[in-house]
């Protein structure tokens, strides 16, 4: 994708080998990337959402490994540097992906090849996720092309979002929005309904960023408008990402996400997931057994904007004396989602298995969790 013409990815490596990231966290007002030297850069950038979307964080995580296994490629290195990598973030399922396919891979090599092995390693995940990335948009186009064509001409196919699961959460192209993109480029009329997304406003920050750049029209929404978008009529259809999806398609993305499908249930709106098939935890059946991030309670009790003499401030908005709680995932259950965007096609929850028979675990091998599972979930 492109920032002031310029096309960026969200992680890349300078001509010098300097591995790079987007600080997210500076974004929507200024545009700053930081280099990643250290195993300790990538788990910071990971843990404090420098860089965040699961695709992404598996692709940082991938660099941290092979940057550090330059400076000591020993065994010792190899299984301390996944173990710190790997306890950054809990729920995305793409970072222990990650880890796991280079240490197979580092594992049974000399220690003095095992730095070159883990950059090209690093480097291929990254091109991966962007050719399935951009599959999934080719997949997902049809499901607006056909809401297209039941509209008068030039009447906008109206799309709703929830979180930010544009480019900025991939390495390039992005998954809930590459189907919106390609549409935007193939002269299909679209809107897209932004969800602010608190309490990081992931929304507002960046999904809208990414679509002004790419001139995609879009309007900002509170979370709470979804519904009412919906009952008015003024939604064709929901695209989510999902930083964890388990065998049977139990979906877990952005806290807010279940209420956006509770919604188009009501309402009788589509609701579509775009997932890239390393976001699929073969392991489990039961998406309440997924571990859900208790993030810090400052991002509820605060928040950051730009002042009017142009610098970005934090302030308080909430009482002092109140305390926050900051789950940072929910659970959607299979049986609210129409489909599965995903790189090798679109597919009902239950059928996920069909379409990637070489990693797919039987269901009955995966573990339930029920006592994990809330009562009428």
């Amino acid at each position: 994708m492109k920032v002031d013409g310029r096309p960026t990815r969200s992680i890349w490596t300078d001509a010098d080998g300097t591995v790079r990231v987007i600080d997210q966290r500076r974004l929507p007002h200024a545009f700053v990337a930081v280099p990643l030297e250290t195993r300790e850069d990538a788990a910071a950038a990971i843990r404090e959402m420098w860089v965040r979307g699961a695709p992404l964080i598996g692709a940082t995580a991938a660099w941290g490994l092979a940057l550090h296994l330059a400076r000591d490629p020993s065994d010792a290195a190899l299984a301390e540097t996944c173990e710190l990598l790997a306890a950054t973030r809990p729920t995305a399922i793409n970072l222990r992906w990650a880890l796991d396919r280079l240490g197979e891979h580092l594992a049974p090599l000399a220690p003095e090849a095992r730095a070159a092995a883990a950059r090209r390693l690093a480097a291929a995940i990254c091109d991966e996720d962007v050719a399935i990335n951009t599959a999934i948009g080719e997949h997902g186009l049809p499901l607006i092309e056909a809401i297209a064509a039941r509209k008068h001409p030039g009447e906008p196919v109206r799309i709703l979002t929830h979180c930010n699961a544009g480019w900025l959460a991939t390495v390039d192209v992005g998954t809930a929005t590459a189907p919106i993109y390609l549409a935007h480029d193939r002269g299909i009329a679209v809107h897209v309904w932004v969800d602010e997304t608190r309490p990081r406003n992931q929304g507002a920050a960046l999904t809208a960023w990414e679509l002004a750049n790419h001139g995609v029209p879009h309007s900002v929404v509170v979370d709470n408008a979804g519904g009412h978008l919906m009952q008015r009529g003024l939604v064709d259809l929901v695209i989510t990402g999902t930083d964890r999806t388990t065998a049977r398609g139990d979906v877990c993305n952005k806290i807010g996400t279940y209420l956006k499908a509770l919604a188009a249930r009501d309402t009788g709106v589509p609701f579509y997931v775009a997932l890239p098939s390393p976001t699929i935890d073969w392991t489990l059946h039961d998406g309440f057994a997924i571990p859900i991030e208790e993030r810090g309670p400052e991002e509820v009790t605060h928040i950051p904007g730009l002042a009017e003499d142009g610098s970005v401030r934090t302030v308080r908005v909430t009482p002092a004396a109140s305390p926050a709680a900051n789950p940072a995932f929910d659970v959607t259950p299979a049986r609210l989602v129409t489909g599965l965007i995903t790189e090798r096609g679109v597919v009902a929850p239950g059928d996920l298995a069909a379409l990637f028979p070489e990693t797919a675990v039987p269901l009955d091998q995966t573990p339930l969790a029920a006592s994990a599972t809330p009562t009428g979930a």
